[in-house]
């Protein structure tokens, strides 16, 4: 097959519909749109959620739970990111620093993931259960912080 042979599937290519242009086109006078109404009209269509006089789906299903505008979401720190420090305190500001967390006045969550082979006191808002027994095994410390004594801590900074 050479390039100039090349052709569109058929069916692929349809011709553009002209509309109004007489009665013997087949789609003159009304265009195809058949006499008056909201179809007839210019602009946008009838929107798919209504649905007439019936009420609509979204009103007959029953509401159900909470879904906050404000979600706590903690950001993520695993033990093994931890190892990467020398042992004594991991505070807030070392996550800083290191890249773990990007804000320190968000919320942020140990999770057990790895291990841990130095005695680390580490600063957190929440430890997952595993990441306290892991912590705890290898000689370290946990504290909860809250957002009060963090700020009051960066101000006296």
């Amino acid at each position: 097959m050479q390039l100039h042979e090349l052709k569109p599937a058929p069916g692929a290519k349809r011709r553009r519909r002209i509309v109004g242009r007489g009665r013997g086109s087949g789609l003159g006078k009304t265009s195809g749109k058949g006499h008056k109404g909201q179809k007839a009209r210019s602009g946008r269509g009838i929107l798919r959620s209504l649905e007439g006089g019936q009420v609509p789906l979204i009103r007959r299903i029953p509401k159900l739970g909470f879904n906050s505008h404000r979600p706590l979401l903690y950001r993520i720190v695993k033990v093994e990111d931890l190892a990467r420090f020398k042992e004594g305190m991991v505070t807030a500001h070392d996550l800083k620093k290191s890249g773990l967390v990007k804000n320190i006045f968000k919320p942020y969550k140990i999770l057990g993931n790895g291990e841990l082979k130095k005695a680390l006191t580490v600063q957190a808002y929440s430890f997952s259960k595993s990441a306290i027994e892991k912590i705890e095994k290898a000689g370290g410390k946990v504290q909860k912080i809250d957002q009060q004594n963090l700020k009051e801590a960066k101000s006296a900074d």
